[in-house]
């Protein structure tokens, strides 16, 4: 009888140490979980902040005497929206040389920046995903 005693007190207190390290493991994946968050929004604030000061630069060095004195091609526009949209442009339809109608400069140059800021936000959002996974693996192989 008292062996049995014995024997389901140190099951109990393998159980009770099992959930215990169980616990310390969940506790130790929040907090990963956690400072990742935390480093992938800071980061990605980072990436808007340098892409708003960007875009303001942008009549700096892109002046609208040099909006004035560069017509962007139609052929670039559609070879450039056929990038944004990851569809081919299709066969030329018209001069590619022509003057795109209403398009500056200056438009190419703040969509260029917008399009640099999206890859580095998805850029940053890559790396904490998998610094998560990496968490993970970490917790799981415990």
């Amino acid at each position: 009888m008292q062996t049995a005693r014995v024997h389901a007190a140190e099951e109990r207190a393998e159980r009770a140490d099992r959930a215990r390290v169980a616990a310390e493991a969940a506790r130790d994946l929040a907090r990963a979980e956690a400072r990742i968050e935390v480093r992938y929004v800071d980061r990605v604030q980072v990436v808007r902040e340098n892409a708003q000061v960007i875009t303001r630069e942008i009549p700096v060095y892109v002046t609208p005497t040099a909006d004035a004195a560069c017509a962007v091609p139609v052929g670039f526009v559609r070879l450039h929206d056929a990038a944004a949209t990851n569809q081919p442009a299709g066969p030329a339809a018209g001069n590619p040389d022509a003057p795109a109608e209403g398009v500056a400069l200056s438009d190419v140059a703040a969509a260029v920046a917008d399009n640099y800021a999206a890859a580095h936000e998805n850029a940053e959002q890559v790396t904490g995903l998998q610094e998560y996974v990496r968490a993970l693996v970490e917790h799981c192989t415990r």
